[in-house]
């Protein structure tokens, strides 16, 4: 119990240093921790010591120095290229690898980095750092919800194969609970935010339906697998990915409900 409340504290202080701070500190942070979590991936299918690793950790440094820099330009290149060069690993060594650890390199690389990037890019907008505020609510507050309410009336399983304990009122109890929370939020900061509080409640809310996917597609590849954790690099936790999946499709989707609600 000690060593999961250490390892939870760590992960606060690095998920807040990485919001507050922005710019070059939070893509470093967010650089490292995509870099450790697609090495996690990979080490599930025995590829972290592979060359799809090598080009894998490449692409990764190389997608978020031009979201730095905004050059979103050549991120869809970037992808192009990182796609061809692993193939040419997949041809030159053939018949080591097959098609398939080809295709897990390239999910690694999409699932972990490009997916949480978009936290990085929430951050660099106008308002940033209050929007990027709303990953963390879909998540964190639609999890905390999410479990209270399926402890208290739970009586339906959302996925029981994967993971037994979730139930469909935990779920809607999180979305709405996320959305609520989300409307305050909006509310409270209605001076800075861009848009008003409803909008801010349904981000929120929107936002919370992903991450309960993540999570679970997370726990069924683990199952998959047959690994109980990722890996054990944060005490009483397990990897880096058993700590952000639910961020990962999270950010991408408040990153552009937030671009669609600047237009309206």
């Amino acid at each position: 119990m000690k060593n999961r409340l250490i390892g939870g504290c760590v992960v606060g202080l690095i998920t807040l240093l990485a919001l507050f701070a922005g710019g070059l500190i939070s893509a470093i942070i967010l650089t490292i921790v995509s870099l450790v979590g697609v090495n996690e991936i990979l080490k599930v299918y025995s590829l972290d010591k592979s060359p799809f690793a090598v080009f894998s950790f490449i692409a990764t440094v190389i997608w978020y120095i031009f979201i730095y820099f905004n050059k979103t330009q050549f991120l869809l290149p970037t992808i192009i290229v990182f796609l061809l060069l692993i193939l040419a690993v997949y041809v030159c060594t053939f018949p080591k690898y097959k098609d398939i650890d080809m295709m897990r390199a390239f999910f690694a690389f999409v699932y972990v980095a490009v997916l949480l990037s978009f936290v990085l890019r929430i951050r660099a907008m106008e308002a940033g750092l209050l929007l990027a505020f709303f990953v963390l609510i879909s998540s964190w507050i639609n999890d905390i919800c999410a479990y209270f309410v399926g402890s208290a009336i739970g009586k339906h399983k959302f996925s029981p194969k994967v993971s037994p304990n979730k139930s469909v009122e935990g779920f809607v109890g999180g979305v709405v609970g996320a959305g609520v929370i989300g409307w305050l939020y909006g509310f409270v900061f209605a001076k800075y935010i861009p848009f008003s509080s409803i909008y801010c409640g349904i981000i929120a809310a929107l936002g919370a339906i992903p991450a309960v996917i993540g999570d679970l597609a997370a726990s069924a590849v683990k199952r998959d697998n047959n690994i109980k954790d990722y890996s054990n690099l944060i005490p009483g936790h397990g990897g880096i990915v058993d700590r952000i999946d639910s961020i990962l499709f999270t950010a991408p989707i408040i990153y552009y409900l937030v671009e669609l609600f600047n237009i309206l």
